[in-house]
């Protein structure tokens, strides 16, 4: 099946450490690293130990990755760096930044590939079927192909091996005495096998058997007798180089000693006999350990001080007149015994210079500190004999003190010993499920010994010389085992563990723990001996069992894997792990590069557990998304090699019954992850094959072996028949891509499995009847329930029960290990359903929805049956599929497996979907994508709304793709949307109906749903939201890539950041039912008109521009003059949509009246001239146009079609050119006006209009300074800038009282008005603009005023009135006592309020990007410095000081109390953090970095990407597409904002176009 190339992308997050983190990948894929927000910007550098090409792995050499940035520049959000992986294992990876070396790390695991056969073919992980083999139970080697076969012939294709090494003493499999030789056993008398002949087996396996050989290898221990490790003691835990293990040595010895006591009858006088019977007996060995053992051995000496020693030590010390060297101790010191190295009886020490501080201040006058109970003294200098006695005395009190506390510190390990060693001797001779081994003897002891004792028997006496001698105590070496809920990483063995001290280690006495040190050099032979050994195992092996993993030291599992890739790359590696934590696997799994996690079927406790275990263990659910080949790197679970028993553990039979054996096989079989079992299972051996005692061997293969034959099976032995099928069907699911998993509890006994291939859609049900109780003595149900299973049933594949048959009883065979003679399986297979002997077929329907349902009656499913069914879609559905899968071809290759020709296809799915979107407008695409509810109600619809949820934000498809984004990584099938798709074609009809009531060419769009919905609308219910979620991806994919051929270059070779933002440009500008913008000149060319459908006439029908949505997106509130102006340049000129932005600029330079632009335009018959400033936006966008668009100055000419020719007219009729002027004209108009100075009474003042304001409010005001030339007006009742928020609560007595007036002159008005005025200037100049001055009357006389000389005025007086300086006698400065923040730039000049003037918000910064001339370098840099410590937000600008104090960062506007500050909202622009001023803050930024100097440029990008990757994050996250308004404090949500805004999206677009 066609996956495509597969990437998945890491992000990589400060600080952030991923080593338990799991990241699976395999061999193929691409793997990327990119920045996170934390790090975007900034100078990273990411290093792996991942080879370089051509390279081998060479641990702990790491290599720099290189920087691939598709886009080149703007932001770090498509920058990355990448691996292809090619090379199995486990690699590390790190990240740092600048100077730093590690800020961040983790690991990846590459999954092996496997191959068989002489084509090599692969054996994917999933396919594995496994069976465990005891080695030592194979005989002979040229006697196991016979005994393997069994394997073969029962269709296993993975053979696991216990060591094939000389074993031990004790014959335990995993007691190796030799890890590199050959076990002799293997070779018959004559013969001399070496591991050449083993690889020549295991390679015959492979390719002539098609069979993957494993082994185990063994790193944590060493059998007791190996000979290299009595050469070598240094390699395993002794009493020389591990001294701290000489109490728990005596210990253990005497309790040897002890327990030959007890075998001698010495204790039976107190009531404690050889044999232990009852809990009495268990209470008098409690008090014997305490008294004969425990108190006799006095092991707290080796904890202790020796008190009259150190005395004496410290009076030589105070006679030697050593005096303390700094001040007196505070608080309370405490002294510390210094543990003694060699770990002697009463050989510890103290401190002396700790005690000379604490005890060595003598003096004449000298008191006790009661409160800690050490002296504290007036320090003179008399040394006499009595002050020296006195700090002697207290020095000896303090050590006897310490000594206590030692012995309650052994005291304690005693206590947890004895209960220890109680607990095992009771299990192991008390307990029903114990060994019951008996009475106490010699080869039996009361317990395990801890440490071997090669030696002759002696006396305790004795022994305690012997471990003080070196060259004996070396070969005292410790036994290996292990420690219930211990934290596996750590080493019980070594010193700060008392766990042999405290007998906390279940212990393998016929073990030797093995002592690696950290690196080769601290133990040279045992690295090279185990390097060795794996060498050999790599070479003959294709894979190894990590045997006792959680046991291993990691770094030298870590070592010895590498090693064996070295020789073998593609190594399996599987391992068992009891951590008891995922968390603590991953550190195994990542670190060693495990391939599979060993589970197993036997841990649970019922079938629904059991079913359980398979859902969890691998596969997605029936009927799962398509995921994109390109997707984030999400944490795996660990591959799962499932097993129904390991090799190890209790007998299935013993547990639970023979007739469980096969439902439990099939159960295990269907789970989607490699599965196994154990030889001995499929015979049903009815006791455990011990790894230690069982020395018979397996039975050999014989096809004609009768029942009554023991040393021979076949397949009518046991449930070898079943396994052989199960076995067959299990590879078979893997190999044809049945990835998806479903299992139904059908009962407290039945579980039903289903796998489905995403692809054919075909499934295999399973429905096994556990048994885990013995039907024969235990009374299961008679009937059961029928089934239902969608779709139509093709076969039976599988029917099996398992029965007793005519056979002798089982008795043990001494020779071979013989399974149950009295059992077999009946199986049939590739039976008709009509002709199971198992199930009969019910009636097959049709319910409501179409879909085709099969009804399965069970009639002799009893426990320990199983039966397996085939099933297809039915033929009507599977044409429908096919046809759907050839069209969504178009989007994806991968849907071209399974795809089938129509041949009545419907003639618009001939025609490819990206031809009919090509022929959408932008203003198309606004609806095919976009369109919050208002906009769809306003055209009489609304947004699609899921009843038991929520509506959908939008009506277009982004509405659907926002939330099949958030569902879809998740697989959240269970999801309302879901649902909803599942229960009926209410959304599928909405998709297309919507669009098919458009007309023109989104009609024709939404004919192409139409057709490809009917398809989906006959397909399963199950599969209709996985196929839904394809279409709209493929549709919405194909509509954003027209979107962006429509667009400029710096959008189609933007980043990814870029053309999202870019989307916002369609998302805002669209065209409604009723036309937002006034009518342009008829005169005006490429303007675009439609036919009324209420009239019938033509009309135009330009795009506008909302301000946000969903609040200002329709009707009068649509569309306002400052919002459109401070974002056209970004969505529209930056864009390339020049012909729309040029309506927009003519349509409102159309409206002017008093030489102002409206701020609520109202479709221009409502407008309100109540702002100072969109008038200067409005410039700014034409001066923008002008400079970006080609040939933008012949806008200037356009003709300008004048709604209100004078100030008090009346709107003029449409669609006339009889008050037309061109543009420039207009222009002039405003600079004029402003200059003669604008002042007027808003039409209709009072509340029909505006039921906050005040009367004063309502009257407008803006003119010109002719001292300073600053544009000022407004007054305190009204507020003519962005910061417009009006008082509205009665109980807080705020009602209209602006918060924000900003009277005088607003600062960015002031650097709009001074781009304008430049720029007219510098066009009149080069001959674009034919006026050079504005003309004035004043005093009945008329005055000139050339754009030269106000530009200059405004020059020569901006910073000496704006800036605030640091310097308190600065002459300009005429309110010292207002100024809160130094070295910034007033918010306005002239306020009715001075204090007004001196608060700090980030309007100065809007200024320096349209007016950088008016700054001053270093001031500029200090002030945006200051705005960036105290402004700026996580997404926002705080639009106040935070120091000040009426800021209020929280923004509630239905909040209604008494607080004057923030009543119904009052404090909007008193501290919220709007985002739209980010993008001029980072723009003011950049503009004066380059100015000084490129190392603050260099940090101001790292400052400016951060930001971006933050904005970034919201964008991504947000189901609106889009940037807020504002966030309230700190970055939080504000429920009161626009989910959107336009001017937001734009600003941030216009950092990114800087950049």
């Amino acid at each position: 099946m066609f996956r495509g190339k597969q990437t998945r992308v890491l992000l990589l997050n400060d600080m952030e450490r991923l080593e338990r983190t799991l990241f699976r990948l395999e061999q193929g894929f691409e793997l990327q690293f990119r920045l996170g927000p934390t790090l975007q910007g900034k100078s990273v550098h990411v290093h792996t130990d991942y080879p370089a090409p051509g390279k081998k792995f060479v641990g702990s050499s790491f290599r720099q990755l290189e920087w691939v940035n598709p886009s080149g520049r703007e932001d770090d959000s498509d920058k990355y760096c990448k691996l292809d992986l090619e090379i199995a294992g486990s690699y590390q990876y790190y990240f740092g930044c600048g100077d730093e070396e590690r800020t961040g790390s983790g690991y990846i695991v590459v999954d092996p590939v496997l191959r068989i056969g002489h084509e090599r073919k692969i054996l994917p992980l999933d396919c594995i079927t496994v069976q465990t083999y005891l080695a030592k139970c194979l005989g002979p080697l040229d006697e196991w192909l016979d005994r393997l076969r069994v394997a073969k012939e029962t269709g296993y294709n993975m053979i696991h091996f216990t060591p094939l090494q000389k074993l031990g003493l004790s014959r335990s499999c995993y007691s190796i005495a030799d890890q590199l030789e050959l076990n002799p056993d293997f070779s018959p008398p004559g013969k001399n096998y070496t591991w050449t002949d083993v690889g020549n087996l295991t390679e015959k396996l492979k390719k002539e058997w098609n069979m993957i050989c494993i082994t185990d290898v063994v790193y944590n221990h060493t059998a007791a007798n190996s000979k290299w490790i009595r050469v070598h003691p240094e390699c395993g835990y002794n009493l020389v180089n591990s001294p701290h293990l000489k109490p728990a040595w005596l210990l253990d010895r005497a309790l040897w000693h002890f327990s030959c006591a007890m075998t001698d009858g010495k204790y039976t006088d107190s009531g404690l006999p050889p044999l232990i019977e009852n809990e009495k007996h268990i209470t008098i060995l409690r008090g014997l350990l305490w008294t004969e053992v425990f108190t006799q051995l006095k092991l707290w000496e080796f904890l202790q001080v020796n008190v009259e020693k150190a005395v004496e030590q410290f009076r030589k010390v105070l006679q030697a007149g050593n005096k303390p060297l700094g001040p007196e101790l505070e608080g309370k010191p405490k002294l510390k015994i210094i543990q003694d190295s060699q770990y002697r009886r009463l050989s510890n020490t103290v401190d002396m210079q700790m005690a000379l501080e604490m005890f060595g201040r003598h003096t004449v006058l000298h008191f006790v500190n009661k409160k800690y109970d050490f002296p504290c003294t007036y320090q003179n200098n008399s040394n006499g004999p009595k002050s020296i006695q006195e700090c002697c005395d207290w020095f000896k009190k303090s050590l006897e003190e310490l000594n206590v506390e030692c012995y309650k510190e052994m005291h304690s390990h005693h206590e947890k010993a004895i209960n220890c060693i109680v607990g095992t001797v009771f299990y192991e001779r008390l307990a029903t499920h114990g060994p019951q081994l008996g009475p106490v003897t010699r080869t039996n002891p009361l317990v395990t010994r801890y440490f071997t004792f090669p030696f002759e028997d002696m006396s305790m006496e004795q022994e305690n010389q012997l471990m003080l001698n070196p060259n004996e105590g070396c070969h005292v070496l410790a036994h290996n085992g292990w420690v219930m809920g211990d934290d596996p990483l750590r080493n019980f063995a070594v010193a700060g563990s008392n766990v042999y001290l405290r007998r906390e280690l279940v212990c393998w006495g016929d073990s030797v723990k093995l002592r690696y040190g950290d690196k080769p050099e601290d133990c040279p032979y045992l690295w090279a001996h185990m390097k060795k050994y794996t060498e050999i195992t790599a070479k003959h092996f294709s894979g190894v069992r990590l045997d006792n993993c959680h046991s291993t030291p990691l770094h030298v599992a870590e070592y010895m894997l590498a090693v064996a890739r070295q020789d073998r790359p593609d190594l399996y590696v599987m391992a068992e792990l009891f951590t008891g934590s995922e968390e603590l696997d991953n550190v195994f799994m990542t670190r060693l590069g495990i391939s599979s996690l060993i589970r197993e079927a036997m841990s649970a406790g019922d079938s629904h557990e059991e079913g359980r275990l398979v859902y969890r263990f691998g596969g997605e659910p029936v009927g799962s998304f398509v995921q994109p080949n390109l997707r984030p790197l999400v944490p795996s679970v660990a591959h799962a090699m499932f097993l129904d028993v390991t090799h190890d553990n209790e007998c299935p039979i013993q547990v639970r019954s023979a007739y469980d054996a096969l439902p439990s096989s099939a159960i295990v079989s269907m789970a989607c992850c490699a599965t196994g079992s154990t030889r001995g299972y499929d015979e049903l051996v009815p006791h455990q094959i011990s790894v230690v005692k069982e020395e018979r061997l397996y039975p050999k293969w014989n096809p004609d072996a009768l029942p009554s034959s023991v040393g021979e099976v076949n397949l009518q032995t046991g449930i070898m028949a079943g396994k052989l099928a199960l076995n067959k069907l299990h590879q078979e699911l893997a190999e044809k891509g049945f990835t998806q998993v479903y299992v139904d509890q059908l009962d407290e006994d039945t579980v039903a499995v289903t796998r489905h291939c995403p692809s054919t859609h075909q499934s295999v049900v399973t429905v096994s009847r556990t048994a885990f109780k013995n039907p024969e003595t235990h009374q299961y149900k008679e009937h059961l329930a029928p089934m239902y299973i969608p779709g139509k049933i093709e076969e039976v594949i599988l029917e099996a029960r398992t029965v007793e048959r005519n056979a002798e009883s089982y008795v043990k065979d001494e020779m071979c290990i013989n399974g149950l003679p009295n059992y077999t399986v009946v199986i049939r297979e590739h039976v008709q359903f009509k002709d199971s002997e198992i199930v009969k077929q019910g009636d097959a329907s049709t319910n409501g929805r179409k879909e085709f349902v099969e009804e399965i009656l069970f009639e002799k499913l009893t426990p320990g049956s199983v039966i397996a069914f085939r099933v297809s879609l039915d033929p009507n559905s599977q044409k429908m599929v096919g046809y759907l899968r050839t069209q969504l071809s178009q989007f994806n290759r991968l849907y071209k497996s399974g795809s089938l020709t129509d041949s009545n296809v419907p003639g618009i799915l001939k025609i490819a979907l990206e031809f009919l979107m090509s022929k959408l407008t932008l203003a198309e695409l606004n609806v095919l994508l976009f369109r919050c509810d208002a906009e769809e109600q306003e055209d009489g619809g609304g947004c699609y709304n899921i009843p038991s949820w929520m509506p959908m934000k939008y009506g277009g498809l982004q509405g659907f793709v926002s939330v099949l984004s958030e569902i879809r990584p998740k697989n959240d099938l269970g999801h309302p949307f879901c649902d909803n798709l599942r229960q009926g074609d209410w959304m599928i009809n909405y998709v297309s109906t919507r669009l098919m009531n458009k007309g023109g060419a989104l009609r024709e769009v939404g004919k192409w749903f139409s057709a490809v919905f009917t398809y989906l609308k006959h397909i399963p219910r199950y599969l209709v939201p996985c196929y839904f979620d394809a279409i709209i991806v493929g549709a919405y994919a194909t509509a954003v890539d027209a979107v962006f051929n429509k667009m400029s270059r710096f959008v189609q070779n933007g980043s990814t950041l870029v053309k999202q933002l870019a989307l916002g440009s369609v998302q805002m500008c669209g065209v409604g039912r009723v036309p937002a913008l006034p009518p342009l000149s008829p005169e005006l060319e490429d303007v675009l008109v439609r036919l009324n459908s209420v009239t019938k006439q033509e009309e135009q029908c330009c795009v506008s521009l909302a301000a946000g949505l969903p609040h200002f997106s329709t009707g009068i509130f649509r569309c306002w003059g400052r919002d459109t102006f401070i974002a056209l340049r970004g969505l529209m000129l930056l864009t390339g949509r020049y012909l729309e932005a040029r309506n927009i600029i003519l349509a409102f330079a159309g409206t002017m009246r008093h030489g102002l632009i409206p701020n609520l335009l109202g479709q221009g018959v409502a407008a309100r001239y109540n702002c100072r400033d969109a008038v200067w936006w409005w410039l700014q966008c034409i001066q923008d146009y002008c400079n970006i668009v080609p040939n933008g100055t012949d806008i200037l000419t356009c003709p300008v079609s004048r709604m209100y020719p004078t100030d008090d007219s009346e709107a003029q009729p449409l669609g006339t050119v009889d008050h037309d002027q061109p543009l420039y004209v207009v222009i002039q108009e405003a600079m004029q006006r402003h200059m003669q100075g604008i002042e007027f009474r808003e039409r209709n003042a009072g509340p029909q209009i505006d039921h906050n304001m005040r009367d004063e409010g309502f009257n407008v005001e803006a003119k010109v300074n002719l001292k300073t030339g600053f544009v000022y007006g407004g007054n305190r009742f009204n507020c003519g800038t962005w910061m417009d928020k009006m008082g509205e609560s009665d109980k807080a007595h705020n009602r209209g009282v602006p918060a924000t007036p900003r009277d005088g002159s607003a600062v960015e008005i002031v650097g709009l008005s001074k781009s304008a005025v430049r720029w007219l200037m510098t066009m009149n100049e080069s001959g674009n603009f034919p006026y050079s001055s504005v003309t004035i009357h004043r005093d009945g006389a008329e005055q000139s005023v050339s754009y030269k000389e106000w530009n200059q005025l405004i020059q020569e007086n901006f910073e000496r009135l704006f800036y605030v300086s640091d310097d308190p006698a600065d002459p300009n400065e005429q309110h010292p006592d207002l100024v809160h923040k130094k070295c910034i730039y007033k918010d306005s000049y002239g306020a009715s309020s001075p204090w007004c003037d001196y608060q700090l918000r980030p309007n100065f910064t809007i200024a320096m990007v349209v007016a950088p001339e008016l700054f001053t370098m270093q001031r500029a840099w200090k002030a945006l410095e200051i705005v960036e410590k105290k402004l700026l937000g996580p997404l926002g600008m705080k639009t106040l000081d935070p120091d000040d104090l009426v800021y209020c960062g929280i923004y509630d506007n239905a909040l209604d109390n008494d607080n004057y500050n923030c009543a119904k909202g009052f404090n909007y622009h008193q501290g919220p953090e709007w985002l739209w001023p980010v993008g001029y803050f980072l723009r003011a930024k950049l503009y004066f970095a380059k100015e000084m100097g490129q190392e603050k440029y260099n940090e101001t990008v790292y400052l400016v990407k951060n930001v971006l990757s933050r904005l970034y994050t919201h964008l991504e996250r947000s189901p609106w597409k889009g940037l807020p308004e504002l966030t309230n404090e700190n970055g939080q949500y504000c429920p009161f904002s626009c989910e959107t805004q336009a001017w937001s999206i734009a600003t941030v677009l216009e950092a990114l176009y800087e950049l």
